[in-house]
């Protein structure tokens, strides 16, 4: 079995993460792909394609909604809390899993994040609540860092404001050359160096940059050593030595807001900054206004508070920004492994086995490390 001891839910109920013996109602939240889900045969995260379990799921003779309808009390998603078993959402496209949502879902054991990052859910109301909070782990952090690098060379080499002159039929040399750059020599800084952050390192190692790195942990010493970044136990002490700051930690109580006014004030005039973290993680109006002021002079990310960003965000309007929908994560390749990943857990609560330990973020009434 999943947990032992069992802990009490909040319904006074004994629960325990496996299931329990029937069939299961399993609801899962994902983005709806339109006529661009038939387009490739491996688009599993979209609502039409459902991470490609459907068809197991209902031979097994459980019970599968899915939807991509997941805001305000009459939404689709509201319709099953009452009576849903497991609860499979994305980053990408996240299910808010409130407090008052998780009161509301009777008979829910097992919360599920298809791909990384779980902040969508009220961690510790899911603790208290008795239910097991899991994601797949490792399954995007080669997209997500290819696209750190991406985002990165966009901002120093200025390219979105020329790509932007060839689509507007304008040619001017001059109007982007005067703040475009080489990467190598600049010191690039990630704050956070866990997985995603790690491979960053290593793919920025031939650039020839200068790389310092922020965690609550240092890294393996030869990890260390073959990247070259150097530690940096103070992080308000590391931000104003780099030309490059990446943001790749989670969103938690301690994080988020992180890069108000005055930390922003403490950075480089001049900076870059990417963050495919979380959106929260970053005020978001002091990042608009330090873009404006010039003080950030170029931010690039994927990430947004909330999601999807509504019309008016401030972010959408901001100078010298290269910001994109939340994609980094779900490139094909990533959703080929984060759906094998959810159909890996499921078996295993249908059958009462652990998970792997590194995919848990909440079991037993305990958060995972990186979320206290």
């Amino acid at each position: 079995m999943l947990w032992a001891p069992p802990a009490r839910g909040h319904h006074g109920m004994l629960l325990t993460s496996s299931a329990t013996p029937g069939s299961k109602k399993i609801v899962g939240v994902f983005y709806k792909a339109n006529e661009y889900a038939s387009m490739n045969p491996n688009f599993l995260g979209c609502a039409e394609r459902s991470l490609g379990i459907r068809e197991w799921l209902e031979s097994q003779g459980h019970q599968y909604i899915v939807t991509d309808d997941k805001e305000g009390p009459n939404c689709e998603l509201e319709k099953h809390i009452s009576d849903m078993h497991v609860l499979i959402t994305t980053p990408f496209h996240p299910a808010y899993v409130t407090a008052e949502r998780i009161k509301m879902a009777k008979n829910l054991q097992l919360l599920l994040t298809a791909g990384i990052g779980s902040d969508h859910i009220d961690l510790r109301a899911a603790a208290a609540a008795g239910l097991t909070v899991a994601e797949v782990t490792g399954s995007n952090v080669v997209s997500v860092a290819e696209d750190e690098v991406m985002r990165i060379l966009l901002l120093v080499r200025n390219f979105v404001p020329g790509y932007q002159q060839i689509v507007k039929g304008e040619w001017n040399v001059s109007g982007i050359a005067h703040r475009a750059y080489d990467l190598e020599g600049k010191t690039v800084g990630t704050v956070g160096a866990g997985r995603i952050g790690k491979l960053l390192l290593q793919r920025l190692k031939p650039f020839g940059c200068n790389l310092l790195y922020h965690d609550r942990l240092k890294m393996e010493p030869d990890l260390e050593a073959a990247t070259g970044a150097k530690f940096e136990p103070d992080l308000d002490a590391m931000l104003p030595k780099c030309d490059v700051v990446v943001v790749n930690t989670p969103l938690t109580e301690k994080t988020r807001g992180l890069f108000d006014k005055e930390r922003i004030a403490k950075m480089k005039k001049g900076v870059l900054i990417v963050n495919n973290a979380r959106g929260a993680i970053m005020d978001t109006q002091a990042v608009a206004d330090a873009c404006v002021s010039g003080h950030i002079a170029g931010y690039s990310g994927d990430v947004w508070n909330p999601q999807p960003a509504p019309k008016d965000h401030p972010w959408r309007y901001m100078p010298n920004h290269a910001m994109t929908p939340h994609i980094s994560g779900t490139t094909i390749d990533a959703q080929v492994r984060y759906s094998a990943g959810v159909k890996e857990m499921l078996d295993c609560y249908f059958k009462g086995k652990d998970f792997l330990p590194q995919n848990y973020i909440v079991k037993e009434g305990q958060l995972a490390p990186q979320y206290l």
